[in-house]
């Protein structure tokens, strides 16, 4: 099968996307697909092009120089206004299929998707609506509730909102604030004072425009993939220190993860349940994961839906995946839809 892996990209996790390429493209090069891991925002030359699906990669090589074109992203955003790179869109079209390995905006909010749609191309994950729904904490907030989905209780500010304060939003410290379409947690801050909060504030708008504020669920981090409708195992999150920000998702070491959770049979089951609820609430078809605090006192509170979440051997689904005795390169044929 020909398959074109879709990473980089212009978002604050390109970096984190180069990872979940280049070991996605691996895996499925190893079973035997004619892989190509290109970059979506730089593409490549007419003559790389015509090697793909025809000779085999080096995938690590591509992956090196997805990495250096890091840091001249922001500039080239500035010199053009397309976001699809030179040959980027032909190759698309030449794949039998697209596994899409971007995340954050530009490929985790639907507008990829959206165009692949227009264009006829095949790729892996939910459709561009759904993304686009997940994508918007706020929004997702409003489906869980209105489908049952509990949530911590949160409200939106936005940049030129006269009044931001925590009685507007009928909220108590302490509380979380986090760019509103975001992923990562980049910009995301716990604020236990008021001083907290307004830094909290100030770091998450330099990001967006658009901000979550929600109540502070003191208590233990989960998180659930849901795979074609099905629940996986529950996986534990518990960060050395603070939360499971950016720097404790992907510092080696920084985190304790463990599956299945340490939870009771009957919490694990309701954990799932919301998982799947979740998912359905927001449309999601294909995969997802979906982050969850459980209280002191057992309640379970569904955060957000990640439709494009990290695709490394180390990354949580696949962690999920491996106690159902998926390996990481079935588990991507299985996103693929070429493993039953």
């Amino acid at each position: 099968m020909k398959v074109l892996v879709l990473a980089a990209g212009t978002s604050t996790e390109r970096d984190v996307s180069i990872v979940s390429g280049t070991e996605v493209a691996k895996a499925l090069q190893g079973r035997g697909h004619e892989t190509f891991l290109l970059d979506v925002f730089f593409g490549c030359s007419d003559e790389e092009a015509g090697k793909a699906f025809t000779e085999i990669q080096d995938v690590d090589a591509a992956a090196a120089i997805m990495r250096a074109d890091s840091a001249v992203v922001s500039v080239e955003k500035l010199k053009r206004k397309e976001f699809f790179g030179p040959n980027v869109l032909d190759l698309c079209r030449k794949a039998d299929k697209v596994f899409l390995a971007l995340h954050g905006s530009n490929g985790e909010d639907g507008r990829v998707q959206a165009a692949f749609d227009l264009f006829g191309i095949r790729y892996t994950g939910t459709d561009y609506l759904s993304s686009a729904l997940a994508m918007d904490k706020h929004m997702t907030k409003q489906l869980f509730r209105q489908n049952g989905v509990s949530t911590p209780k949160g409200g939106l500010l936005f940049k030129n909102s006269p009044d931001k304060s925590l009685d507007y939003l009928k909220l108590h410290l302490p509380v979380i604030v986090k760019p509103c379409c975001g992923g990562s947690s980049v910009g995301t801050n716990i604020a236990y004072t008021d001083e907290e909060y307004e830094k909290a504030l100030e770091a998450a708008f330099y990001y967006e425009d658009t901000v979550i504020v929600e109540r502070y669920i003191v208590g233990r981090e989960f998180s659930v993939a849901v795979v074609d409708g099905r629940a996986y195992p529950v996986i534990e999150i518990a960060p050395k220190e603070g939360f499971y920000d950016y720097e404790n998702k992907y510092k080696a070491g920084a985190t304790v993860e463990t599956c299945p959770a340490d939870i009771s049979v009957e919490r694990t089951a309701a954990m799932q349940r919301m998982a799947e609820k979740g998912a359905e609430a927001l449309g999601i078809t294909g995969y997802c994961r979906l982050d969850f605090m459980m209280d002191e006192r057992g309640e379970i509170y569904c955060l957000e839906a990640n439709t494009l979440p990290g695709m490394t051997p180390t990354s949580l689904i696949p962690q999920e995946a491996a106690v159902l005795g998926i390996d990481f390169p079935t588990l991507c044929e299985k996103l693929l839809g070429t493993e039953g």
